[in-house]
């Protein structure tokens, strides 16, 4: 058997040598002077060998309760060695799969669908929000009480719309996680925005019934604001796009004589192209807009001007 005074006095030499204890433990002496401890036994009919750690890390008797342990598991059956590498390897794909790795697999997928616009916002809110809270989790790991965590925090700010988008990307990428055997279930589908985020009370936007279209239109012709803002609402009223779609327009979109306007795919919501007829009322404002802003883009000019006052606009023409 082995001694503490025993291992301190043995000396590196030109070939590694060994110093046996018992029941296959011996330290294995290196020519550049480290001591490892190692576990010889009998696996499959096979001899292997186990390692258990680096002297003085690991005292004698820490050596001696190591290869305890070791021999308990080769009685069950289980080969140290190959058990260790499984979970090596499984540490590793744990890694790999960490959740940011696999949410920027399901945006690279889930964004050819998308506009640009979108996905980089959505992108931004698991940078910001997301990926700080949970990215270096394994994905299979997260629990529910994380994704909570994560909720409220966000939500600790004022942004319970954000915090409740935060919740809904991820349970998104949970279940990308499970359709490529990432993981085997979805935490997020055992929350709901209402258990963890308080209420607040919901306000419908105004709405202008068909009975008031035309006074609207006359309020309009006669709003006393700039002339880009009355002719953007105008538009607006005439066309019933969104306002993201008249914002983002551009000249080249528009054919005057034959009364269309062609908004690309790129630029719709279900990105497939959207043709827009246009009544004589809406070329003639679609023309004066082009005199007045001097052929810029609608986009600049809409943006500069009719976003700002579009609030205020809408409420005076419906006092």
């Amino acid at each position: 058997m082995l001694t503490d005074t025993a291992i301190k006095k043995a000396q590196p030499r030109a070939k590694a040598y060994r110093l046996t204890d018992e029941r296959g433990l011996h330290l294995l002496v290196q020519p550049n002077g480290s001591k490892l401890w190692q576990l010889r036994y009998r696996h499959g009919g096979k001899e292997r060998t186990a390692s258990l750690g680096q002297y003085p890390d690991i005292s004698l008797k820490e050596a001696r309760d190591r290869r305890d342990a070791v021999r308990k598991t080769i009685a069950l059956g289980i080969d140290p060695v190959a058990d260790r590498r499984a979970k090596q390897a499984a540490s590793e794909a744990n890694a790999a799969n960490n959740f940011e790795s696999v949410a920027l697999e399901w945006w690279k997928q889930w964004r050819g669908a998308r506009s640009n616009h979108h996905a980089e916002a959505v992108m931004t809110r698991m940078k910001q929000d997301v990926f700080p809270a949970i990215g270096t989790r394994p994905v299979s790991d997260i629990e529910a009480t994380e994704l909570v965590k994560m909720v409220k925090g966000v939500a600790g700010r004022g942004a319970l719309d954000l915090a409740r988008r935060c919740l809904q990307i991820s349970g998104q990428v949970f279940r990308y996680a499970i359709a490529h055997g990432k993981a085997a279930r979805n935490p997020a589908a055992d929350i709901r925005p209402s258990d963890v985020l308080p209420s607040r009370k919901r306000e419908n936007y105004a709405r202008v019934d068909a009975r008031e279209l035309p006074a609207l239109l006359r309020k309009i012709e006669a709003y006393a604001g700039t002339p880009v803002t009355r002719l953007a609402i105008k538009l607006m009223a005439l066309t019933f796009v969104r306002t993201s779609e008249l914002i983002g327009a551009r000249w080249d979109e528009f054919d005057l004589e034959a009364g269309r306007w062609n908004i690309p795919a790129e630029r719709m919501k279900m990105k497939t192209p959207h043709i827009v007829p246009l009544s004589a009322q809406a070329v003639d404002a679609l023309r004066t807009l082009h005199t007045v802003t001097g052929h810029r883009d609608i986009a600049r000019s809409a943006h500069a001007l009719f976003v700002p006052s579009l609030n205020g606009v809408t409420t005076h023409l419906r006092s």
